[in-house]
């Protein structure tokens, strides 16, 4: 499991990982090369040459079928619309039984068909093929296994096809067979009774189960072949990788968690798009050579949850927020061969491998960009003044007070704390005010009291009950060591080497390992402040 979950999970209420929007190509190989078209139509149909008469007619044919089988599926036939077409079926689906096409758009968009090339006096013919703009038809379908999809078929020969899947649809109807509740929005699971199993689900799936539900229905969309011509000429549509998308999802406990994450992440996030973390997160090394897309941007930066989307050839992956709980992670790839992959469903399993690893690193990225402490706020909290229960106000605590960093020394002592870890304000007054290079005289117990009452407010002091003793609990001490270090060790001398430098130590050829230390810390700070986008002027 990625560094960002692991640092995350106790906000997180669950988790799950699965494929996303899938889009498959399908295409019948064997017609891919023009003479093998040649002779299926010679020796199945007694045809030769095939002409440009023979192809429009198929093509007039399909147009015919679909028109009739419209009327027969009470399926209406419709114009493109203007804007998302999901939305626009959406109406359509609502009383939508099993295995039944809804509706059907229809619309010019571009498809590789077969040409006849030649002359009707000589009626000779060669055939090539061509891509051209062709009104296509778009089958939307509520699949028994799939649930809402749509096969986009070319009515031209080859009859090439498109299906476009999502797997949240296939994992909702596997859950509702398994008595699994969970609360689906769109294409998103905000509430799942059994996430181990949602998740085995999600693994589940396999290229048979995209291959059952493709030659279903491309075999009904296709009524050109005849049962003998699909079973002798070996004729079926085989699929390949178009478009996927994978994402994982992380489901906040509150929304106030999440949104405190995903305005830090937006905010940290400009230069993720440099070279070297983008080789990391799709570990494909990017060289002087590299001619493809490479960039970060924050689209839709208007709307409540905008999106960062880091660019990798064909590819990219984004993260946002959505449903007011969920952070979403999203790889997808236009072309697998980014990858290294081949483009066949076989591939399937390598594929969510790849997807995963890129999500993890992702992951893993923004937890670096997040630092290794992810502030909630403790700091400023321990900073600003306490109400306590009977209204009284005690002020908070500074990293550079002298007096409470001086109490602090006299706390984390071990003559107090070997005496039962437990003291009282006359036991440490001496070493308070030595620590602040003042006499008890000067520096009072009614003082020491008071700077006391802050650690008590913040509860990293305690009263033992019925005593005057008090005890340091666990995160008193080491809160106070940690304002110690920062304050002595590391603010105070980086801020003399910056301000007030000692001039004859650039003499020195060699330095003492101390200093060769704060000399790396200050370079460290300086590159940390590169990474973060606050280079200075």
């Amino acid at each position: 499991m990625n560094a960002f979950y692991e640092h995350h999970k106790n906000n997180i209420r669950f988790h799950y990982r699965c494929f996303d929007r899938i889009l498959l190509n399908g295409i019948i190989q064997p017609f891919q090369r023009e003479e093998l078209v040649v002779g299926f139509f010679s020796e199945y149909r007694q045809l030769y040459p095939v002409s440009r008469d023979v192809l429009r007619e198929i093509a007039t044919q399909f147009h015919n079928w679909v028109t009739n089988r419209s009327q027969k599926w009470g399926a209406p036939i419709l114009e493109a619309p203007e804007g998302r077409r999901d939305e626009f079926v959406d109406a359509y689906f609502k009383q939508a039984k099993a295995d039944e096409v809804v509706c059907i758009i229809k619309a010019r968009e571009p498809a590789r068909i077969l040409a006849a090339i030649g002359t009707k006096a000589q009626n000779r013919w060669h055939l090539e093929l061509k891509q051209r703009w062709v009104q296509q038809y778009n089958f939307y379908i509520n699949d028994s296994d799939w649930g809402r999809m749509f096969v986009r078929v070319c009515p031209y020969f080859p009859f090439s096809a498109r299906l476009c899947l999502n797997q949240h649809h296939w994992l909702a109807n596997r859950m509702r067979q398994q008595g699994i509740r969970f609360k689906q929005t769109s294409n998103a699971f905000m509430q799942c009774a059994d996430p181990k199993r949602l998740q085995q689900l999600a693994d589940s799936l396999a290229p048979r189960d995209f291959y059952r539900c493709g030659h279903k229905w491309l075999a009904r969309l296709t009524p050109f072949f005849t049962p003998r011509e699909r079973q002798h000429g070996h004729i079926q549509h085989q699929l390949f990788f178009a478009q996927v998308e994978y994402c994982d999802n992380l489901i906040f406990s509150r929304r106030a968690s999440l949104d405190r994450v995903g305005d830090r992440l937006l905010d940290a996030n400009r230069t993720i798009g440099q070279p070297n973390k983008l080789t990391i997160i799709f570990g494909r090394k990017i060289t002087q050579q590299y001619r493809g897309k490479l960039q970060t941007v924050i689209e839709d930066i208007n709307l409540p949850n905008p999106v960062i989307r880091s660019h990798y050839k064909n590819g990219f992956i984004k993260q946002y927020v959505r449903d007011n709980r969920m952070l979403r992670t999203e790889a997808a790839t236009n072309n697998v061969k980014d990858y290294g992959l081949q483009k066949a469903m076989e591939n399937l399993p390598r594929l969510r491998q790849t997807l995963q690893g890129i999500t993890e690193r992702y992951l893993d990225v923004q937890q670096d960009i997040l630092e290794s402490f992810v502030d909630r706020d403790q700091l400023p909290q321990l900073s600003e003044p306490t109400i306590l229960p009977n209204g009284k106000r005690i002020p908070g605590l500074k990293l550079d007070h002298p007096r409470q960093l001086a109490l602090m020394h006299a706390l984390v002592r071990f003559s107090h704390i070997a005496a039962a870890d437990s003291f009282t304000t006359p036991e440490i007054h001496a070493d308070t005010a030595a620590a602040l290079a003042r006499s008890t005289s000067e520096y009072s117990l009614g003082s020491l009291r008071y700077d006391l009452s802050k650690l008590r407010a913040k509860s990293l002091v305690e009263r033992l009950p019925k005593t005057r003793r008090y005890r340091l609990t666990k995160d008193g001490y080491r809160i106070c060591v940690v304002y110690l270090k920062l304050f002595e060790k590391l603010y105070a001398p980086l801020t003399s080497g910056v301000l007030a430098p000692f001039r004859p130590d650039k003499r020195f050829t060699r330095l003492t390992e101390l200093d060769k230390l704060y000399a790396a810390v200050s370079r460290a700070l300086d590159q940390l402040v590169d990474a973060v986008g606050l280079k200075a002027a």
